[in-house]
């Protein structure tokens, strides 16, 4: 073998000695037209704006003396009344201290408050999250649809995976709530949703103003400053975050992030307009999964490394507009305008395909995207009673002017794959109405029909003239829902309803496969897929709350990652069916216990038995968390395991388990916080995530050996945050 790609296994990157320059530098830019916008829009009054009381549409979870709420009551969102308010089992909110207090090691995490899914990592800390839930390996995304203030977060056609979810661009600290759902049971909802849906929320105000820094182990350095600015009309919410890391792998990851974010409210007409902007910027060194085999043999170390040049950079800025009537039967007007930059060097393989270059290859994604959206509610009579009533419509545009991939050698281009430029639109028309014809009965009904028109120009690669095309498709998904309450403290659901994904458009247009130049067969632009699911939930009062859900899901068209071609491509049609089981306990006013039991069946329709597992189909879950509120002092321990799970179709290869314990404790004084985390408590030394492919490293044979590859999840860090309030 003639290639120069070698081994290294303990050698740290050499530290770039201006980094805190380049952070300041890098906030600098995210902030000028953030400061730009904010003084020729809003000129800062001289009178002081009073802080607004912290409320939240979580949930009252505390007790009442006199009729006035404890100063010191703590909120939890799971304890939020959901009797008469929810229409499936599946359905929830989680706020307040649910989010307050959560230990967390990296800002995807938070969507692990979805009960029952798993946020894990497979590469750098600047790259979007590994999701699962459900029966699904959902890569970044692919059936999960997340929305931040109401606009979309996952992108389509998306030069690493389709349905890309980067969570990055978050400051938990001015999340307000998160609202989930599962099974594509709503039609106000579309693409990427079937597995389930969040909604994040931002404060319009915050509570107080806060600046923390934050200093852990492996140099972690994160400073942010949030605060409510006086303005002389509505309310002004800016925040500003700065944030680098080596992570505990040999191989420094030298992160740089910053993120900025500003969020206007005021009085606008009969209704209530909300304007904010947000920056976000990311560059980062990667470990990325290792073969077992050279770990085992002492090649490299459990958190080596095999190629030293992996990583990526990332930007994204956008825009958002939403006005809300104030009125009865309100009108509700959006818009979001994003600007989006990514490009991302990975090796999954090593020598497989290239004995002399090796590998390594570029992703990158580059584009304008442009939505809006539009809902009219009414409450008109039926028999007597109330019947709600809302339509809308939305409609997004991805005019992506770079997506592609690069064959690379140290980060350095040598050939082009291909390259393509593609405008992807896409337009819907949904409806749902609500009808209680008894107090104990509630229908919810509703339809919901996509169009969805795919444009690609082939730029460059083999097949380039070929693969160019433009395609057509559409569907309309019906849903409905039934609630049913034969007890005041109990309520029982059925839920069914029609979903989908789309498809990369490359994948609707493609005739010539670009890497072996063969003859394909281009995929259906969407995908369809059904589901059901019964449920009860129990909630005699908001400390005490159970839910079970009895569901299934198929799928026309699957989504599989494939580990030696790092590329995800669609399989045959599939079927999913489980059980969730979700509790919250507040025996006492200081403590709070919530749990999380799922367990999934996950296999492929289309092909025999015995070869009909999906790989990366997680078949368990358990998570559970503990919550102190002593006066001045909290904590919070969270343990979440998720079990073995199929790594190829005939089951031969498993992945192994995993268990994550994570601790964090705070005390207050009068402004000041002290918070301690305490990540991976118990040093598991378990992966985040498995694959089961072939690759190739040095002096092996031509067609490579497969193997087990890991990423393991990382050592145990402690971090201490300190925290002013003003």
């Amino acid at each position: 073998m003639t290639g120069s790609f070698h081994f290294v296994v303990a050698r740290r990157r050499p530290r770039r000695p201006r980094r805190i320059r380049r952070l300041w530098r890098s906030l600098a830019a995210l902030l000028s037209p953030l400061a730009l916008a904010v003084l020729v829009t809003h000129p800062a009054s001289s009178a002081e704006s009073e802080a607004p009381a912290r409320t939240s549409t979580a949930a009252d979870g505390g007790d009442q003396v006199g009729g006035e709420p404890i100063e010191s009551m703590v909120v939890y969102g799971r304890a939020h009344q959901q009797l008469g308010v929810a229409t499936a089992a599946s359905e929830g909110r989680v706020a307040g201290a649910d989010l307050e207090l959560r230990p967390i090691s990296r800002v995807g995490e938070l969507l692990e408050v979805v009960p029952g899914l798993i946020a894990t990592q497979h590469s750098g800390p600047g790259k979007s999250n590994q999701l699962f839930l459900r029966g699904f390996n959902l890569d970044h995304g692919t059936d999960f649809a997340a929305h931040l203030d109401g606009v979309p977060l996952n992108f389509r056609t998306h030069g690493h995976g389709q349905g890309y979810l980067d969570l990055n661009l978050l400051i938990p600290e001015l999340v307000e709530s998160v609202d989930f759902r599962k099974g594509p049971y709503r039609a106000d909802v579309g693409d990427f949703s079937s597995a389930g849906s969040s909604f994040i929320s931002t404060f319009d105000q915050l509570p107080e103003s806060i600046a923390s820094l934050t200093i852990g182990e492996e140099r972690y350095l994160r400073g942010l400053v949030a605060t409510n600015l006086p303005v002389e009309v509505g309310d002004l919410l800016f925040a500003v975050e700065g944030k680098t890391f080596d992570d505990p792998f040999k191989l420094d990851a030298d992160l740089l992030h910053v993120n900025a974010f500003a969020k206007w409210t005021l009085p606008v007409g009969d209704g209530t307009l909300r304007a904010s902007a947000l920056g976000y910027h990311a560059e980062w060194t990667s470990t990325d999964q290792i073969p077992r085999r050279a770990v085992e043999s002492g090649q490299v170390s459990r958190l080596g490394f095999l190629d030293p040049d992996l990583g990526g950079e990332t930007t994204r800025v956008g825009a958002t507009f939403d006005w809300q009537q104030d009125a009865e039967d309100p009108i509700a007007l959006s818009t979001y305008f994003i600007y989006y930059r990514l490009k991302l060097f990975s090796n999954f393989t090593y020598f497989l395909d290239d004995d002399v270059n090796g590998d390594q290859f570029a992703q990158r994604d580059e584009r304008v995207a442009w939505g809006a959206r539009a809902t009219k509610d009414w409450t008109p009579d039926l028999l007597g009673r109330p019947l709600e009533i809302q339509t809308g419509a939305e409609t997004r545009l991805d005019a992506i002017r770079d997506v592609g991939l690069d064959r690379t050698v140290t980060r350095q281009r040598i050939s082009t794959v291909r390259r393509d430029d593609v405008d992807e639109w896409s337009g819907a028309l949904f409806g749902e109405a609500v009808w209680s014809p008894f107090d104990w009965m509630t229908w919810r009904a509703g339809v919901r029909g996509d169009l969805y028109v795919f444009d690609v120009d082939a730029r460059e690669g083999t097949g380039a003239f070929t693969n160019s095309g433009r395609e057509v498709d559409g569907l309309v998904s019906p849903k409905l829902s039934l609630a049913l309450r034969p007890h005041e403290h109990v309520e029982l659901y059925l839920n069914g309803g029609g979903g989908f994904h789309s498809n990369d458009a490359r994948g609707t247009t493609i005739d010539i496969d670009p890497v072996n130049g063969e003859s394909v067969d281009a995929v259906d632009p969407l995908a369809r897929q059904w589901g059901a699911e019964f449920g009860a939930r129990w909630q005699p009062s908001s400390r005490l709350h159970l839910t079970s859900t009895v569901w299934w899901l198929n799928s026309e068209s699957e989504l599989v990652f494939v580990g030696d071609a790092g590329t995800t491509e669609p399989q045959g049609s599939s079927r999913r069916y489980g059980v969730e089981l979700t509790g919250f306990l507040r025996p006492v006013e200081w403590l709070a216990f919530d749990a999380t039991y799922a367990r999934s069946w996950a296999d492929f329709r289309s092909t025999p038995s015995g070869s009909d597992r999906i790989p990366g189909a997680i078949e368990s879950v358990v998570s559970a968390g503990a919550t102190v509120t002593a006066g001045p002092f909290s904590s919070s321990m969270r343990v979440r395991h998720f079990g073995t799970y199929p790594l190829i179709e005939d089951n031969t290869q498993r992945a192994g388990g995993t268990t994550l314990v994570n601790l964090g404790a705070s005390y207050d004084w009068d402004f000041l916080r002290l918070n301690i985390t305490v990540v991976n408590l118990f040093d598991s030394e378990d992966s985040d995530i498995e694959y089961f492919f072939a690759s190739r490293l040095p002096g092996e044979p031509a067609e490579g050996v497969e193997d087990v590859h890991l990423h393991p999840v990382a050592p145990r860090q402690v971090r201490a945050t300190v925290t002013a309030r003003f």
